[in-house]
C-alpha cells in the first residue's frame, strides 16, 4: 500500500503562483510514476502532470493547457512530488489529486482545493 498526501492548495489570484506537494509513505519501492490530476466541477478528471520516479531525473510529461506555466519536480529523498504552478488562470480552478502507479496498484491523494479568483 501507498499513502499519498498533498499539501499547498489555496485561493491565488490570476497570475499567480502556488507550489503544490505529495508526500508518499508506505511501499513507495513500488512506485515508477507520479503525477497530478486535477478535477473541476462537473468535469471529469484530468491528466496535469506525471514524472518517473527510477530515471536520474525523471521524464516528465505535461497536458497541452498547462506546459510552459507548470513544472513537476521530484525529490526522492523526500519520497515527494511537486507541482509548481505559474501564471494561473480561472480555467486552473479545481481540487488537485496527487496519484502514484505503482506495482502494488494505482492510488489517490485526498485532494486539495486550488482556486484561482480576483
Amino acid at each position: 500500500q501507498v499513502q499519498l498526501v498533498e499539501s499547498g492548495g489555496g485561493l491565488v489570484q490570476p497570475g499567480g503562483s502556488l507550489r503544490l506537494s505529495c508526500a508518499a509513505s508506505g511501499s513507495i519501492f513500488s512506485i515508477y510514476v507520479m503525477g497530478w490530476y486535477r478535477q473541476a466541477p462537473g468535469k471529469q478528471r484530468e491528466l496535469v502532470a506525471t514524472i518517473t520516479k527510477s530515471d536520474l531525473t525523471g521524464l516528465t510529461n505535461y497536458a497541452d493547457s498547462v506546459k510552459g506555466r507548470f513544472t513537476i519536480s521530484r525529490d526522492n529523498a523526500k519520497n515527494t512530488v511537486y507541482l509548481q504552478m505559474s501564471s494561473l488562470k480561472l480555467e486552473d480552478t479545481a481540487v488537485y489529486y496527487c496519484n502514484a502507479r505503482a506495482i502494488t496498484g494505482n492510488y489517490w491523494g485526498q485532494g486539495t482545493q486550488v482556486t484561482v479568483s480576483s
